[in-house]
């Protein structure tokens, strides 16, 4: 996979810009008969079973579908890709009418469209991804042809929910001037950031937007950093843990020095829209990291994040602050696709020109809405403000 990413991934927290993304392209064909005799004598017409076929992007990438039946009939389906690991993908919609199968793997930006054939052997359709769509024909698995599902990665253990860890080790370093967008991440137990200013580093440690941000000398806006910094305690750190860290290193490294106000400013106030939210709460572990991230300008997808998370990372793409007035408990999970305009995006460069084309989606907060049940209003409100007493260019490492 390698999405246009905005994101925040526990002590990982991700925003990756670049505007490709892919995940999965190709097919599959049969060639057994004694798969199709199985098939046929077994399953007939029947859609809930384990389905695999291979897609080719340019590698040849198998992946394995596993459509379940409830009780109340009503179906569920897991998405594999085996040769990326095997993470399971949760397919948020599954249906089958008629002899069509829907699936709706919302994680990755994808639908899938197929149709059973007689025989009950195979499902030939159209796997769409973004704005790409390809053929796909999914077999249905025997005893003996099954593909065997890759066992997930240990995972990283937590550190203490009370832990309050530093960065033992950070090297920064001035980006390659030909470097293009920035990124924050890493695996467990690193923390990296790349083509990241002053500004973005306090963006990110103290949940403020820019215009939080007042005095300071104009290279906080304009230099460009990478980091790349180990905490002094073991385990996946949370959105916290990460933030606390960031925040010893800016005083340390940059001899960071400033005060809190509350003024009005001009913001957008998150909240509940009539009717309730739409939201689906997360099925991810506690534990897991959040993410935000995009596939493209105004193609959000995020899991396992907090409403007051959702309205931080939602800032970075607005021109003025989000409050988050939603009092929603717990994490949340799912994707926001709108039609973005000049006032969006300005930390990807230059601004995004509205789409016309007849099928493009609705504008930002119709789209927040129609799709999530949540409200993005522009009013003056009390916000915390950062005034900068002094800071430094970065000690050497």
């Amino acid at each position: 996979m390698n999405p246009t990413r905005l994101s925040s991934r526990g002590t990982q927290n991700a925003i990756r810009f670049a505007l490709s993304a892919a995940l999965f392209l190709g097919c599959f064909v049969p060639t057994w008969n004694g798969q199709r005799a199985y098939a046929q004598a077994t399953a007939k017409h029947t859609i809930d079973d384990t389905w695999q076929g291979t897609l080719h992007v340019p590698r040849d990438l198998r992946i394995v579908v596993k459509i379940e039946k409830a009780a109340d009939a009503s179906l569920k389906s897991t998405l594999y890709s085996i040769d990326q690991g095997g993470a399971p993908l949760s397919v948020k919609r599954t249906s089958f009418a008629d002899g069509v199968l829907k699936l709706e793997i919302q994680i990755i930006d994808c639908t899938y469209t197929g149709k059973l054939s007689p025989d009950g052997a195979t499902i030939t359709g159209d796997w769409k991804q973004g704005d790409t769509s390809r053929d796909l024909v999914l077999v249905r698995a025997t005893p003996t042809t099954t593909w065997t599902i890759p066992e997930p990665p240990p995972k990283v253990v937590p550190m203490a929910a009370d832990a309050d860890p530093s960065f033992e080790v950070a090297t920064i370093k001035p980006t390659d001037p030909d470097f293009r967008g920035k990124g924050f991440g890493g695996p467990p137990g690193r923390f990296l950031t790349k083509g990241t200013t002053l500004y973005d580093l306090l963006m990110y440690a103290y949940s403020v937007h820019t215009k939080q941000i007042v005095g300071g000398p104009d290279w906080m806006e304009s230099q460009r950093f990478d980091i790349e910094a180990k905490p002094d305690i073991p385990g996946a750190a949370s959105d916290k843990q990460n933030r606390s860290m960031m925040r010893k290193l800016l005083v340390a490294r940059f001899n960071l020095k400033f005060h809190e106000e509350k003024r009005d400013l001009s913001a957008f106030v998150l909240s509940v829209n009539k009717g309730g939210p739409k939201l689906d709460k997360s099925e991810d572990d506690p534990n897991t990291p959040s993410t935000f991230a995009f596939r493209g300008l105004g193609n959000l997808v995020f899991r396992s994040i907090s409403m007051p998370d959702f309205a931080s990372w939602m800032q970075t793409v607005l021109d003025r602050p989000v409050v988050d007035h939603t009092e929603l408990q717990g994490r949340y999970q799912g994707a926001l696709k709108w039609n973005p305009d000049e006032t969006q995006f300005a930390i990807f460069g230059p601004p995004p020109h509205p789409s016309t084309a007849a099928d493009a989606p609705p504008e930002l907060s119709q789209a927040i809405q129609q799709q999530l049940g949540l409200r993005l209003d522009a009013a003056k409100t009390p916000v915390k403000v950062m005034v900068v007493d002094h800071v430094e260019k970065p000690t050497e490492n």
